[in-house]
């Protein structure tokens, strides 16, 4: 099945098996994607790495319209990259077209429910409504959700005074149209449709109703909030403006060598001791001369800081003792241990069996018989899946012993 779009023959995916196959063989590739979609586009050439090289599987997804090419860039498409900021609820955009649709939708299927006389069709209509009205309270809300979020930052990360401004104002106006439509929506159901929510309200609809209404009042009372944080980030921008618009004065006055001509600013800078206009010297913070001068509890504090400094012994105190020269010296401890590992490996390559090989073997050093003893044993125990046991039993050393030779 293909459509013709901007004159390009696209094909659909002809199941949700096979979107969901692909979404899970290219997850790489479309989360990396998403992850860019401010810069809007990926290069070809690492899309091409996260594909394993396979430049099938790119025009695969081209050719089924879920990324498009631009030259040397990869870009997901609308459809798909909206799907994922929905589910997600990171989508920046605010479309109050959404919720004028469904209020639309509401409106014909209240309409056909008090038309209609067949049950089975009067009963499709009204799980419509209820899907309406879920669908309404949602999306508002999630429109609530990303309104105070782009308000936000908006304000903190929008460096141009000019387009911050305007946002801000434009973000009202989405602010306005949300709360008309919750006016919208509240009406419908208390006012304009009386009749149908009288006759269909049964458990479903008054169960679906009452959350609507719950969330439609929630979402009301956050735009209220969110209006006064509109106001009051103008209102800083205002004040940040008019400080701008100062500053850039006193430059201009400055530069001209007419700042003392033009201003009072030295009647004003004279009244002021803040401690910020301090010079710097050796120290973080220089408190106020004459506040020091003046004030009984800076002088009490002084006294204070110079009486302990006074009582404060010269010289390290708790000074520990020298180190003694014994334990300054390093020495090493040889561990004389038998590997077992080597004894086993010499075994291996003999034709004799287990006992008489550890006996006899040389170990560097004298061995006790009850440590060669114990070596057998050990290597009996440890090795076992490389030794073949016979049931042949001898005795030396007063001990009786099975015969073990190697596989």
């Amino acid at each position: 099945m293909q459509e013709i779009k901007n004159g390009i023959d696209r094909t659909h995916l002809k199941s949700i098996d096979e979107l969901l196959r692909v979404l899970e063989r290219e997850k790489l590739l479309l989360k990396q994607m998403f992850q860019k979609r401010p810069s809007a586009s990926l290069k070809y050439d690492y899309a091409l790495e996260l594909t394993e090289y396979k430049e099938e599987r790119i025009k695969y997804l081209i050719d089924y319209g879920m990324i498009r090419d631009s030259g040397n860039f990869l870009e997901m498409e609308d459809v798909y990259l909206k799907f994922f900021e929905d589910v997600l609820q990171v989508n920046e955009n605010i479309n109050v077209s959404f919720v004028d649709d469904y209020l639309r939708c509401l409106n014909e299927n209240i309409d056909y429910y008090l038309k209609e006389d067949n049950e089975q069709r009067k009963y499709n209509y009204h799980k419509e409504v209820r899907r309406c009205l879920k669908n309404i309270a949602m999306i508002t809300v999630r429109n609530v959700i990303d309104l105070k979020r782009n308000i936000d930052n908006t304000y903190k990360n929008e460096p141009n005074y000019r387009v911050k401004l305007s946002k801000l104002k434009n973000l009202d106006e989405k602010r306005k149209n949300i709360a008309l439509l919750i006016n919208r929506s509240e009406d419908i159901i208390d006012n304009t449709q009386p009749v149908f929510f009288r006759v269909a309200m049964d458990t479903q609809m008054r169960i679906v109703v009452n959350d609507v209404k719950l969330q439609l009042n929630d979402s009301y009372h956050n735009l209220i909030e969110i209006e006064k944080q509109i106001i009051h980030y103008l209102n800083l921008i205002a004040y940040q403006n008019r400080i701008f618009e100062k500053v850039r004065r006193l430059k201009y006055f400055r530069d001209q060598f007419l700042l003392e001509e033009k201003t009072d600013i030295r009647q004003v800078v004279s009244m002021r001791n803040p401690v910020w206009m301090e010079p710097q010297a050796n120290y973080r913070i220089k408190l106020s001369v004459d506040n020091l001068r003046t004030s009984a509890v800076a002088l009490e504090i002084i006294r204070k800081i110079i009486s302990k400094r006074k009582n404060r012994a010269k010289g390290p105190k708790n000074m520990a003792d020298a180190i003694p020269q014994e334990y300054m010296k390093t020495e090493g401890e040889v561990l004389d241990q038998i590997n077992l590992q080597e004894i086993y490996n010499a075994f291996s390559a003999s034709s004799s069996h287990l006992f008489k090989f550890v006996m006899s073997y040389n170990y560097h050093k004298q061995l006790s018989t009850d440590d060669r003893i114990l070596f057998f044993c050990q290597i009996a125990s440890q090795y076992a899946e490389g030794l073949n046991f016979t049931d042949k039993y001898e005795t030396s050393y007063d001990v009786e012993y099975p015969l073990i030779y190697s596989k």
